[in-house]
């Protein structure tokens, strides 16, 4: 899949670090560039006079703010000589959420910087609209490590479930172009029901096809979360890319994504690329 429209959401918290990567991300792509600025509006606490007044001047003070942060995105972009359109969201968490989701089945890839990230509601908004209402996926940008979309080293966590197959296929064409995919089997089940015979062959052989220069690698836990087992392969390796499935123990919306996932999405330090 080639990507030709990146959907980039921007916090006001670290925007123009955020900004500057989504600006690499489609220089480096010839893609076109849909930003979107966002920020969780603040809830009313009152109406009498005193406090709704309070409420009305810290509300445009956000959205001042907020607006701020547009005008330099468009600024920024247009010096980047880029194709691209700008738009910014301040409401409640639901209403940014539906946007979002509208806004992602129009893009190839939704891009995620540490502004979105480091915040709760807009974190969980935007993979909730991302993955589950668009199906698009999504790639985490970390604060002190730059992202392409062109990696050269990947590291392919593989779980044998439909979540993480569904990352493969998203990413095919560009792990094609990796010098190296290191599918990551974690604690494998050679059973017929968990990773089967030869844990990690049968995705190795199907990325192959695609071109992917495929090496399976089956690490033992310790009693460690896999995440960090995840996390620390990542590093050693020198990789510039993590590609997973995106699953958890709940169809809630508020508890949909557990353990791995969770944890992947809130801290680390490896560029991910995160599919449902």
């Amino acid at each position: 899949m080639s990507f030709k429209t990146i959907l980039a959401l921007i916090g006001t918290a670290t925007s123009e670090a955020d900004l500057d990567k989504a600006i690499a991300l489609s220089a480096e792509l010839e893609a076109h560039l849909s930003v979107v600025v966002l920020r969780t509006a603040i809830s009313t606490f009152g109406v009498d006079y005193p406090a709704a007044a309070a409420w009305l001047d810290a509300r445009q003070k956000e959205i001042d703010e907020l607006i701020d942060v547009r005008h330099k995105a468009e600024d920024r972009c247009r010096r980047g000589g880029l194709s691209f359109d700008i738009d910014h969201i301040y409401d409640d968490r639901f209403i940014i959420e539906s946007n979002i989701g509208m806004r992602a089945m129009y893009a190839d890839v939704v891009v995620l910087g540490e502004g979105i990230r480091s915040d709760d509601d807009l974190r969980k908004a935007a993979v909730n609209a991302a993955a589950f209402d668009s199906g698009t996926p999504l790639v985490l940008m970390p604060a002190l490590r730059p992202t392409s979309l062109k990696p050269k080293n990947v590291l392919f966590a593989w779980n044998s479930r439909p979540q993480a197959a569904s990352a493969a296929k998203a990413a095919a064409g560009m792990l094609a172009g990796a010098d190296a995919v290191h599918l990551v089997v974690v604690d494998p089940d050679a059973s017929y029901f968990g990773n089967g015979g030869e844990p990690g062959a049968d995705m190795a052989a199907f990325l192959s096809r695609h071109g992917a220069k495929v090496f399976i690698e089956q690490l033992a836990s310790g009693e460690r979360a896999a995440q960090d087992v995840i996390r620390q392969h990542a590093l050693e390796l020198g990789c510039d890319m993590i590609v997973m499935g995106a699953y958890g123990h709940s169809r809630l919306r508020e508890r949909v994504f557990g353990g791995v996932t969770a944890s992947i999405l809130e801290d680390c330090d490896v560029p991910v690329f995160l599919m449902r």
